[in-house]
């Protein structure tokens, strides 16, 4: 079920979210490392600049056989600069990393990133 969430949120991020605020991005994410071997440590370092009404970050790492979710909240203008997440173990698959910054009246940025996890070596 929550992998229907994200896709049900595209709609409305093409037409109410802008992508940047002020001039300036909102949200930019960078995932590392691009690839890497089975089981996976992925880390997401998300640098936000959070207008007022920004509620939550909520960061997925999702692959065809596998999703994960990480959700925190933020205080506006207040939050931190840079938030780090990690997704341990992730198994074989390309996953797509998705960050989106929600405020009071729903999304407000959305980035997304690809990273590919390998099989380890001497697996089939």
């Amino acid at each position: 079920m929550k992998r229907y969430f994200l896709a049900s949120l595209f709609p409305l991020l093409l037409i109410a979210v802008p992508c940047t605020l002020d001039g300036g991005e909102v949200i930019r994410m960078q995932v590392s490392p691009a690839v890497s071997r089975a089981p996976a440590l992925l880390t997401v370092r998300i640098k936000i600049d959070a207008p007022e009404d920004s509620r939550f970050l909520q960061v997925i790492a999702e692959s065809s056989d596998f999703y994960r979710s990480s959700q925190i909240p933020i205080d506006g203008p207040n939050a931190s600069f840079l938030k780090v997440f990690e997704f341990a173990n992730l198994p074989t698959g390309t996953y797509e990393v998705t960050g989106v910054l929600l405020g009071r009246n729903g999304p407000r940025a959305i980035v997304s990133r690809t990273a590919q996890v390998v099989p380890s070596v001497g697996s089939r």
